[in-house]
């Protein structure tokens, strides 16, 4: 009985560890000092209790989970004019098809407080991660993601 006892302390122990660990998403964006976008990767990291975003060129950033006010989400879509004119030039025909497609974009935005001073942080999610992130979201922090804009026409799930 003592032998069944200690077998389940020790799997409840390991478990315990295995909820604080590290989750990372490698294909968002994040815009850099001249608000162009720059690949980044952002971590939930229960270790040090917070949000971290770190591009490839640019100040990281990380978060404390204490100070996050709110998480949104906003789907947006536009018409890919500039890039179908480019195509254009270059090919004929094609350039037309281009312009009339339309580009998709997921934003996330973290909305928090550094010494009482309200900041915010956005980022670009990829089409195949950005629910993994609203897991995450749900999982490490407690918090749900708010929707805004054309998202709210979007399916969470």
């Amino acid at each position: 009985m003592k032998r069944i006892i200690a077998v389940l302390l020790v799997i409840l122990a390991v478990a315990t560890l295995s909820i604080a660990d590290e989750t990372s998403f490698s294909r968002v964006a994040a815009p850099d000092s001249k608000g162009r976008l720059t690949k980044a990767v952002l971590t939930f990291s229960d270790d040090h209790k917070a949000i971290e975003v770190q591009p490839v060129k640019g100040t990281p950033v990380s978060i404390p989970y204490a100070e996050i006010d709110k998480f949104s989400y906003e789907y947006t879509k536009k018409h890919r004019i500039t890039q179908g004119a480019v195509v254009m030039v270059a090919s004929l025909g094609v350039g037309a098809i281009v312009m009339m497609t339309k580009s998709k974009s997921h934003w996330f935005y973290i909305d928090f407080h550094e010494q009482n001073v309200p900041k915010s942080v956005v980022l670009r999610m990829d089409k195949k991660e950005y629910k993994k992130i609203f897991e995450g979201v749900k999982t490490h922090t407690g918090k749900e993601v708010e929707f805004l804009g054309d998202a709210r026409n979007k399916k969470k799930g």
